[in-house]
């Protein structure tokens, strides 16, 4: 894992930006693997602005998200295909039909993670996938616990992570049980990886992922096993990483 410390959460995301536009230069008919929640909006603002004054075509990009709650159609507010219009397709140049996301009707949905699955395989797999880290160290929905050699499937939500999530509605009761996520064995098969940790909260999590052995009780303990990691950590989420006398990180 290479790890790009930065100072803020600003330069966090400005340099995440960065290296998917790098992608998309690289490779115009990229298939971008993206994230939600608080962490990425700061990256997808920047994206927009190099949209806006660079033009750079989102023309032929694919995009396939890492994640959805279940149940939730994709005109509710809270859900993820709305935030990612919202915070993203909306303000740039991407065909609608080449945008996509898990969805699952109910939680005894059983062919929605299948489809996904074949949906991927039919891209090829990711070029980039873009990832948060929950503070129990799950990556997409994959609570801890969760098997290493998942694929996309219907979730239980830990109770920290629909509390942590409980923000973004009016109360806990209407925080949804259950997500559909990728799997973790999928997410291992992008081919880069780029994992964003900010703020003081995840610092914990971002110690014990250095100083962790592989362990499906962290399940972001696996990226130790990919060939092509890079994390994008500001000085809160280092703080006690760069605390530890005789870490190794580099």
């Amino acid at each position: 894992m290479k790890l790009i410390e930065v100072q803020n959460y600003d330069e966090m995301s400005k340099v995440a930006a960065q290296k998917i536009i790098e992608q998309i230069q690289t490779k115009p008919n990229s298939v971008l693997g993206l994230a939600t929640g608080g962490t990425p909006v700061g990256t997808y603002q920047y994206l927009i602005k190099d949209f806006t004054e660079n033009h750079t075509s989102y023309e032929k990009v694919i995009t396939v998200n890492l994640d959805e709650y279940v149940g939730l159609e994709e005109d509710n507010p809270q859900s993820y295909s709305y935030y990612m219009k919202e915070h993203l397709f909306n303000h740039i140049n991407i065909p609608e039909n080449q945008t996509h996301l898990p969805f699952a009707k109910n939680v005894n949905d059983k062919d929605a993670g299948e489809n996904y699955e074949k949906l991927i395989d039919s891209f090829g797999g990711m070029d980039l996938q873009v990832l948060g880290i929950g503070e129990n160290g799950h990556i997409g929905f994959n609570e801890p616990g969760t098997s290493f050699s998942s694929t996309t499937d219907v979730v239980q939500l830990a109770d920290s992570t629909r509390e942590a999530n409980a923000r973004y509605f009016t109360s806990m009761d209407e925080v949804p049980t259950h997500a559909i996520s990728m799997g973790i064995s999928t997410i291992m098969k992008s081919r880069k990886i780029i994992l964003l940790v900010s703020g003081v909260k995840k610092a914990p999590v971002l110690n014990q992922l250095f100083h962790s052995d592989i362990k499906e009780d962290l399940p972001a303990s696996i990226l130790k096993k990919h060939p092509d990691v890079t994390i994008i950590a500001d000085q809160e989420a280092l703080s006690i990483l760069k605390e530890n006398k005789g870490s190794v990180y580099s």
